[in-house]
Order: structure tokens, then sequence, then C-alpha cells
């Protein structure tokens, strides 16, 4: 329940001068990473890590919110002037803003995916504000049984959402959850995995390992690839917000569908922004009244699909708060932080801390609410980041990984861990197998092994213990729908095909 006092206080943390400048230097940094073809906004944020180790909570929370939303819509600009999306984001769309580029409305696209990309994220964070108490409230309820199967349904959905090969997202996913039995943290505290190595006995650091799956892959990558870098179409942009408002009174119900489905995507464990904008371009070709026009310049996908990826940014964010479940792989990067800065996510953090989470609430509407003119300022700029070399920039990027990773618990180790992670990671992508089920599973590995044997204690043994409570039985119901309904798809898929 909103309390006047914990608002006052909220507000006061966001608008210190401290995380004020804080924010507007993020997303000067996540404008510029985004823009930069090859740099995630998980990079962005995996890079940050080292940084916000050294600043105050809601400074450290402001600069990852902000560099996220400021990098998933700069990723549109190398995307229309190039044809070379900055984040995967952005890449559901390239064709049709790179298309328009060539019409002589570059412009107008990427005004489209600065100005949606705003109302996207706006809606998506008064999503977060209204169902993330509600939902803490309800999950105060849970015990160990519900956590159980909650976590395995996040799980699950990592395995069949992030990846067209099932299979291949289950080898990831094991993967995560091997790494997550490393050390001397489970039950029995029974050292596992450790060879005898004493390093070894406090686990494998989620941090280093996230910063080597994120940034050191993305510059082995850079190593290997020898594509020649694009040639800018157009060398000045104009007005960028003329023409915006003709476009949100022609297609109100896009940019509402559009945010609906990003936001309820981003929710999605393992999900994310680039899932839901693939998803939300997809629907507007189907329901639109002129499907002929995608492809050749059309503006109505941009719209749609620009206000699904910074909605779903926030719908990240309910999951990640409320049960401690990230939604995609940057709030899996977060909650390792709030664990580092002693907010635990959870129901209890709403009721324990909440001038904390109003302040996290605030962190969002401003957020958006700069992207615009900053978003501005960047394309104005574009020309100059977009010729920034890359020979330059990955050595650099290289070197502030070891000297964060190695910051945060002056170790040799996590920097071992960090560059193993980092060739492991490139590895597995350039065969097909997607990094998401990975992270969730090392993140969850320990709370789904942690509530299985407190479950099993509290039944005495019984199996039956997990599905006695309705809530836990209709979360099992859930789980083993989304494992069997594809196997009869594809059982019945066949048997046409015969």
């Amino acid at each position: 329940m909103l309390t006047t006092a914990a608002l006052a206080q909220a507000f006061a943390m966001v608008f210190e001068p401290t995380t004020l400048v804080v924010m507007v230097i993020a997303s000067l940094y996540g404008l510029f990473v985004g823009a930069v073809p090859g740099l995630s906004a998980t990079m962005a944020v995996a890079l940050l890590v080292p940084v916000t180790f050294f600043m105050a909570p809601i400074p450290a929370i402001a600069a990852m919110v902000t560099a996220t939303a400021m990098a998933i819509f700069s990723g549109d600009i190398p995307g229309c002037l190039l044809r070379i999306p900055g984040t995967p984001a952005s890449a559901a769309y390239t064709d049709e803003a790179f298309a328009m580029t060539r019409k002589g409305q570059a412009e107008l696209a990427l005004g489209a995916g600065l100005v949606f990309s705003a109302v996207g994220g706006l809606f998506g964070t008064a999503v977060l504000i209204v169902a993330s108490p509600a939902l803490a409230e309800f999950a105060l309820n849970f015990s160990s049984f519900e956590y159980f199967w909650l976590v395995l349904l996040g799980l699950t959905c990592a395995v069949f959402i992030t990846s067209d090969r099932p299979l291949k997202g289950l080898v990831t996913l094991l993967l995560g959850l091997l790494v997550a039995c490393v050390g001397l943290g489970n039950p029995a505290g029974f050292p596992r995995f450790t060879f005898g190595n004493t390093e070894m006995t406090g686990g494998i650091g989620m941090i280093p390992m996230m910063i080597g799956m994120f940034a050191i892959s993305e510059v082995i990558r850079h190593a290997v690839d020898t594509l020649p870098p694009g040639e800018l179409v157009v060398e000045k942009v104009g007005g960028v917000l003329r023409g915006q408002w003709a476009l949100a009174k022609k297609y109100p119900l896009q940019i509402l569908r559009g945010s609906t489905l990003g936001t309820a995507v981003g929710a999605l464990p393992g999900a994310g922004a680039d899932i839901a904008a693939w998803m939300s371009y997809a629907m507007s070709k189907k329901f639109s009244k002129e499907p002929q026009k995608f492809g050749t310049g059309h503006p109505e996908g941009i719209v749609e699909s620009g206000a699904a990826n910074n909605s779903a940014l926030a719908g990240a964010w309910i999951p990640a708060l409320v049960f401690g479940i990230p939604g995609d792989s940057i709030t899996a990067i977060v909650i390792g932080v709030l664990y580092m800065k002693n907010l635990n996510p959870g129901p209890t953090l709403f009721t324990t801390n909440p001038q904390n989470i109003y302040a996290v609430f605030m962190l969002f509407i401003i957020a958006n609410i700069i992207m615009i003119p900053l978003g501005i300022l960047c394309i104005k700029v574009a020309k100059r980041i977009l010729k920034v070399p890359r020979n330059v920039l990955m050595p650099i990027i290289l070197l502030f990984c070891i000297v964060g990773t190695f910051a945060i618990n002056n170790s040799l180790f996590d920097v071992g861990v960090m560059l193993v992670a980092g060739v492991l990671a490139w590895l597995l992508e350039e065969n097909g197998f997607p990094i998401a089920p990975a992270i969730l599973g090392v993140v969850l590995g320990g709370m789904l092994e942690e509530n299985f044997i407190t479950s099993v204690i509290k039944s005495d043994g019984s199996l039956l213990g997990f599905v006695n409570r309705p809530i836990a039985v209709g979360l099992a119901i859930v789980t083993l729908l989304v494992w069997v309904v594809p196997l009869f798809k594809r059982s019945f898929g066949r048997r046409a095909q015969a």
C-alpha cells in the first residue's frame, strides 16, 4: 500500500543531484553502446556492473535502467542508416527502416523508433507500477512448493520461448544448472565440482560470468568477423519529430497492441525485448490493412514493434522484483546487483523497503521521458558515433572488462571465469545454442534446489506434497502443459505429413 512517507523518501532519493547526474551519464553511455553495431544493451549493463559496485543502491539501479532503455532505442540508428541493427531488439524492423531511408524518409523512421519506444516504455512502466504490488501481495501466500513450480515454469519458458530448437535450449539450460551446482552453496553444504580448488568452493561468480558471456563474446565475435562495415546512406538527418503526431493518430491500435504484447512477453522468463519486437512486427503485418506494403518502407511495423521492445524492458522487471526470477538476461544481471546491494528481490521487498520500489518506478518514468531529447541529440551526431573504429573500441572494452571484473573481489580467478565464459558463450552462439537459458539456469539453479529440498523435508519425503496446495497445483499443470503441448503438436504435425 502506497504511503506518503515512503513516496517522499523515494522522491528525495531519485531527485538527488548524484542520481540525476548518474542517469544523464548512463543515458549517453547507453545511447553510444546501442548505436555501435554489435554492442548490445545486455553488454552495456554487464559493463556497468563493476562501476555500480561503488555506488549507492538507487544510483546503481538508475544507471542500469537508463542505459538499457537508451541502448534499446539507439540500436535503431545503425539499422536505419546502415542496415546493420545496433541491438538484437532492432533487428526485427531493420529492413523496413532502411527501406524508408532509401525513400528519403530516414527522419520519419528514426523519429518513429524514438517516440514510440518512449510511449511503449511508459506503458510498460504503468503496468509495472500497477501489477507489481498486487502480485507481491499475492506472492506473500507462496511457500516453497509454489516457488519450486514457479522456478521450474520460468526455466521451462526459457527453453521453449527463446529458441526455435528447444533441444539446444535444454542443453544450455542444463549447462547453466551445472554451473549453479559448483561450490558449497547447496542445502547440504557439500563441496561439489570444486576439484580441490579452494577458489571454487564459493561457487562460480555470476557477475564475472555474465560480463564474459555478453562482453567478451562480442569482442571475440568482432575479432573473427571479416565483413566490411556498412556505408552511410544519408549524411545528415533533419527534423526527427516531424510527422510523428500523424503516425500516432493513424496507428493508435498498433501502439496499444505493441505495448501490451511487449509487456506480456517481457514478463515471461528468458524472453526479452528482441523476441517481443519480432513477435510484434509479425503481428503488425498479420493484422495490417496494407500487408503488401511491409518490407517496402512502411512505418506501421516500426511503430508497433518499436513500442514493444521498450515496453518489454519494464515487463521483465515484474517477475524480477516480485519473485526474483529474471524476465530477460538484463534483469538477470540486475538481480545480481540487487543482492550485492542487500535489496533481495521478492515480495518482502515491497513491504520492508517500499521507498526503493517507488524509486525504481520513478526511474523508469524519468528514463523514458528523457529518452526523447537525448535520443534526438544522438540521432543528430549519429554520423560521428557510427564512424568510431571498432578496432579501437574493442580492445578498450576488453581492458575495461578485465579491470572491472578484478575490482569486484580483487580476484584473478574471477578474471579467468570471465574469459572462459566469454569463449564458451561465443562457441555456443556460433553453433546455434541460445545463451538465455544458461543464464537463467545459473540464476535460478540454487533457488530451484533449495525450494525442492525444503519442500521434500516439509512433506516428509512424499512427492504428493508438491500438489497438495491449490496454487501449487495450478502452477504444476501450467508447467506440464508447456512441456507436453509442443510435443503433441510435433507428433500430430508428423502424422499429418505422413
